[in-house]
């Protein structure tokens, strides 16, 4: 047994083998070389010309808010219990219809705010949100 010898089989490899790159390189390029000229050609068709205009029709937002007393604003201005019914079913036959946003008062009874969410649905309202402030 000697110390300090190598065979010629267990030399460490120093460079590296670039077969299988430049294989694959050749590869890639007969792809590219075959493909560009499919795509060059396309079927000529004479395209109708059309001017539209899109739609900036963006629906408008009532704001329901119940006071803590519980009385309902519409748009900040005190309605009664049959005039938001009424109100209401004038908003859900609009085109397009609005969106409700209820704000209700941390103070005021659940009860109310249903009572208005139950009248926005009888009436047809289809979007309701609540509105509410961020904790700090």
């Amino acid at each position: 047994m000697a110390f300090g010898t190598q065979d010629d089989a267990d030399e460490v490899m120093n460079e590296i083998n670039m077969t299988p790159l430049v294989d694959v390189m050749l590869v890639l390029l007969i792809i590219f070389i075959i493909t560009v000229p499919v795509m060059k050609h396309s079927v000529n068709v004479d395209l109708p010309r059309a001017t539209n205009q899109p739609e900036d029709i963006k629906p408008e937002t009532v704001r329901l808010s119940v006071a803590a007393d519980g009385k309902y604003f519409w748009n900040e201005s005190q309605v009664s219990d049959e005039e938001l019914l009424s109100r209401l079913q004038a908003e859900a036959a609009r085109q397009p219809q609005p969106d409700l946003h209820i704000r209700g008062d941390k103070d005021v009874r659940y009860e109310r705010v249903a009572q208005a969410m139950a009248a926005a649905q009888r009436a047809g309202v289809r979007k309701i949100g609540f509105v509410t402030e961020p904790q700090r």
